[in-house]
């Protein structure tokens, strides 16, 4: 172990760590049990206030971040995107998994240390997970950027999946991550992802968002965000909703009320939807208790068998099929380690939270694995690991003894350069 290294060493590490999808970013100290926080993967961008005394709220806050050379205010974080602004756009900084617009992502990371962590960069290592199909110029950039404009110690670049599978206290696992924007699955062999076998399918919760959205709207269900609704009446189920709207501001922009109307959708989805253990079939779905939901103007209903008929797409949909996804990825691999997989199916990701999803994968696994294949999932039963059981496994990583001869530290950045992550991150 390097000098330099073993600043690291030890229970007073303080090391960070980030781990970035396109629903949120996850950010908190190592050796925690959960994220200190989860800052939205968007970001507000306005105009910036036309004269002085408008832009007080610049001054005085670091939520709200302005770029003279634009001329436009940064909105981070829910508290201050969920606000509706005149002109304010709704941008992300994710693109296929990976990190895209680079200026956004800053805007975010200044937020995490200076409104999350309080402390200043240089006092912290930092572990960020990354997507299985991450490209090397993306990786070197956020090491230069890491080092370069945050002044780390430290750093270490680790696929997600490892990270997942790490925090199940597996080396080796398939691991089946169903998010926001994708469902992939990435088989994981003694700490390495076996990349030549990672499949992914673009069906996630914005699918189904979207997906709900259309099915809503076909019934007629007024789909108004509450940020509309200034007072609501009670009404009875299927009712016309009785509801008073809000005085807005003019000008709101369309990806701002999409981004809000995506939150509701969200929400219904998370309340309403399930997984049949079977293909769907109409008169099982029938029979199975219908579930309440009101919306934010008031109106309520029961809802039954569509809530199956819609989450059935992530299953149905020849080849990208969570269970065929997973198949197809161990088929892929040497026969020699198949067995391995099979024994450690990993779920993880935040659209695995829908009900009867584990059940389903492995109903579906079951078919497909050869006969005499002793097949386990393992899917955490809190809401919480599944949803950041990349950034828990990170968490357990960096603060691992054994681990911390591994990190990338300034000393080796500046004799070695960006190149350094290619060589010392896997």
């Amino acid at each position: 172990m390097s000098s330099g290294n073993m600043l690291y060493g030890g229970d007073e590490i303080g090391a960070l760590v980030f781990d970035p999808g396109h629903h949120s970013l996850r950010v908190g100290y190592a050796q925690e049990d959960t994220p200190k926080a989860e800052i939205p993967s968007v970001v507000g961008v306005g105009p910036s206030a036309p004269d002085a005394n408008m832009d007080l709220e610049t001054k005085t806050d670091n939520n709200i971040t302005q770029s003279n050379s634009t001329s436009h205010k940064y909105y981070v974080d829910t508290t201050y995107i969920n606000v509706p602004r005149s002109h304010m756009e709704i941008q992300t900084y994710m693109k296929d998994g990976m990190i895209d617009n680079w200026d956004l992502f800053e805007k975010v990371i200044d937020y995490a240390y200076a409104k999350v962590i309080q402390s200043e960069p240089e006092y912290h290592p930092v572990l960020f997970s990354e997507a299985s199909w991450n490209v090397r110029n993306n990786r070197e950039k956020l090491t230069e950027l890491m080092f370069e404009k945050y002044n780390v110690p430290a750093f270490f670049l680790v696929k997600n999946a490892v990270l997942a599978a790490f925090a199940s206290g597996r080396a080796t696992a398939l691991v089946v991550d169903s998010g926001a924007t994708h469902t992939s699955a990435v088989p994981v062999h003694e700490g390495y992802v076996l990349s030549q076998a990672v499949v992914k399918s673009p069906l996630g919760g914005d699918y189904l968002s979207m997906q709900c959205r259309q099915h809503l709207e076909k019934i007629n269900i007024d789909l108004a965000p509450s940020y509309q609704i200034a007072s609501k009446d009670v009404v009875k189920e299927r009712d016309t909703p009785r509801f008073t709207t809000r005085k807005l501001p003019e000008n709101l922009t369309q990806s701002w009320q999409n981004y809000m109307q995506k939150l509701l959708l969200q929400d219904f989805q998370m309340n309403i939807l399930q997984v049949l253990e079977n293909p769907y079939d109409e008169r099982v779905a029938s029979q199975i208790p219908t579930v309440h939901y009101e919306f934010p103007n008031g109106y309520h209903q029961e809802f039954g068998s569509e809530r199956f008929k819609l989450a059935e797409s992530l299953f149905d949909h020849a080849p990208l099929g969570a269970g065929q996804l997973a198949s197809t990825s161990v088929g892929m691999c040497d026969a020699d380690v198949r067995l391995s997989l099979y024994g450690s199916v990993v779920v993880t990701g935040g659209n695995t939270l829908l009900q009867g999803f584990p059940e389903r994968l492995n109903r579906d696994l079951q078919l497909r694995a050869p006969s005499n294949t002793r097949l386990k999932m393992i899917s955490a039963n809190g809401s919480v690991e599944r949803r950041f059981g990349a950034w828990i496994g990170g968490s357990i990583l960096a603060s691992i003894g054994t681990f911390q001869q591994m990190w990338i530290s300034s000393q080796e950045y500046e004799e070695s350069g960006k190149s350094q992550v290619e060589r010392k991150c896997p």
